[in-house]
């Protein structure tokens, strides 16, 4: 048993791991791979944002179905992450990220023969596929990134890796914009006239486009495959020793975070979080057409460009003021800022409405690992950490149920602008959980 627990600590050692799981330094080539992991799930969600509005019209669907595509990619995420975490328990980080991009894979091939199904169900189904893989990825990726040296640097490393997030989400809509919508002009227009045949006919060449983007995603995440596969990588767990300590059982680590009030706190802040996010990009390019009648799907689309590069704005924004100030402080203001664009964008006459829309992604940008990685330090005994981890991806599924509360709204209403009160009072709320978590922020 001795020589069995030196062996492993040894293996661990090697890339100068303690005792918690967290490495001595940051071995940079391991932390750069899982680091371009990020871009990966923000192409997969931005291109949803493109799907959303090509799929209304298609289809001829409200704003309330048309949020079941983030229903079936969040619901996704939330049925897989406790699955994956008994990945990472039972054999390593490293392992579940490569069922996440073989899972990816094979969503990605789905969307082959939903463009030739040409139901709405059909992609549903492909959508869901991805969410699987991409709920591997992020479950492991995001406190891995984490893990990945000094404890009192955590943050800031998943906010580094964090900021090519938006890289990958920018990549989604411009292959959306010039692959799917391309030269179509606003598509609403153009089939309103078309009836019976003509109309099914045309609709279904418009849905063979959505596979376009897909080709090359396919070639990007094979190549990351090949690459993961060939690189040595950290074990980033908390070294154990079996003669001392049992292994803990996932009914522990539940009963444990159960009682983990800080850590459920932190819970309800990020499915809010993710919910109000999902819910404004959802429905960015439909208020862009709402407000402004003379602009095309295409030309719309680019209020998503413009959200995706303040998104990264903010982000290195926010990672730079980290270093002077404690993140909890940040993201108070960011949160209270973020609530007031989004009241703008609510009550705000023409495309003033768009432009604080859009103004609003500027204070998404830390959110997510923020509240990720000070909800993760709140799980003191590291034993549980990849069920917390798997937990805190649970939390996207906000992006399943908020988007859709939105669209209700905006059915029920007749206001697609008004409905913007939703993730107003949501970001609202995640404004209140930071400014409560000042006073247990670490110096």
């Amino acid at each position: 048993m001795i020589n069995t627990v030196s062996k492993s600590a040894k293996h661990h050692h090697d890339f100068g791991q303690l005792a918690d799981g967290y490495l001595k330094k940051t071995p940079i080539f391991q932390f750069v791979v899982v680091s371009l992991m990020f871009p990966l799930w923000g192409t997969a969600a931005s291109l949803n944002d493109i799907l959303i509005t090509q799929f209304k019209t298609v289809f001829e669907l409200n704003d309330a179905a048309t949020a079941f595509v983030q229903s079936a990619f969040y619901g996704g995420y939330f049925l897989v992450a406790i699955p994956a975490s008994f990945v990472i328990r039972k054999a390593s980080y490293k392992v579940t990220i490569m069922t996440g991009l073989v899972a990816y894979i094979l969503g990605a091939g789905l969307f082959f023969p939903a463009s030739r199904v040409a139901t709405y169900s059909m992609f549903l189904v492909a959508i869901f596929a991805i969410a699987i893989g991409l709920s591997f990825l992020e479950t492991a990726s995001d406190t891995y990134s984490s893990m990945m040296g000094p404890k009192k640097y955590a943050n800031l490393r998943l906010n580094i890796s964090q900021i090519l997030n938006p890289i990958g989400s920018i990549t989604g809509i411009l292959l959306g914009k010039y692959l799917i919508f391309g030269s179509v002009g606003n598509l609403s227009e153009k089939m309103s006239g078309m009836q019976g045949a003509e109309r099914i006919a045309y609709g279904e060449k418009m849905l063979q486009l959505t596979l376009q983007p897909y080709k090359y995603i396919l070639f990007v995440l094979i190549a990351m495959l090949i690459v993961l596969a060939f690189t040595k990588m950290p074990s980033a767990k908390p070294i154990v020793d079996e003669t001392k300590h049992a292994k803990v059982r996932f009914s522990e680590s539940i009963a444990y975070l159960f009682h983990n009030y800080r850590f459920k706190k932190g819970i309800l802040a990020q499915f809010i979080y993710v919910g109000m996010q999902t819910a404004v990009w959802s429905f960015t390019i439909r208020l862009a057409l709402v407000m402004n009648h003379s602009i095309s799907d295409a030309q719309a689309s680019n209020f998503m460009i413009y959200s995706y590069i303040v998104f990264f704005l903010g982000k290195v924004v926010a990672t730079w003021l980290f270093t002077q100030i404690k993140p909890t402080q940040v993201l108070t203001a960011y949160s209270i800022l973020g609530t007031l664009s989004l009241l703008l964008a609510t009550f705000a006459p023409g495309m003033i409405a768009v432009y604080a829309a859009v103004g609003a992604s500027f204070f998404f940008g830390p959110q997510w690992p923020t509240i990720y990685a000070h909800t993760l330090d709140n799980v003191a005994d590291k034993r549980h950490t990849e069920t917390a981890g798997a937990i805190l991806v649970m939390a996207i599924v906000g992006g399943a149920v908020v988007p859709a509360i939105q669209g209700l709204v905006s059915d029920a209403v007749g206001s697609m602008q008004l409905s913007f009160i939703v993730p107003t009072v949501a970001f609202a709320l995640v404004s209140y959980y930071f400014a409560t978590e000042i006073k247990h922020d670490i110096e």
